[in-house]
């Protein structure tokens, strides 16, 4: 399922991958429990941080 998917994830690419608006994406992005990765204005979140956190928050084992 991550073959296409880039290794750090823009808002563009997170509304992609769980097929969720723009606004979702950054809200998602702006969350203080979200891993978020702040570089100058950008907020990115690398793939393996949002399985992570994605697991965290459902209760299911990371990929």
């Amino acid at each position: 399922m991550t073959n296409n998917i880039p290794d750090v994830l823009t808002a563009k690419d997170l509304q992609s991958y769980l097929h969720i608006s723009r606004a979702g994406a950054y809200n998602l992005l702006s969350r203080a429990d979200f891993p978020t990765l702040h570089i100058g204005k950008r907020k990115l979140v690398t793939l393996r941080n949002l399985q992570e956190w994605m697991a965290k928050n459902t209760g299911e084992s990371t990929l």
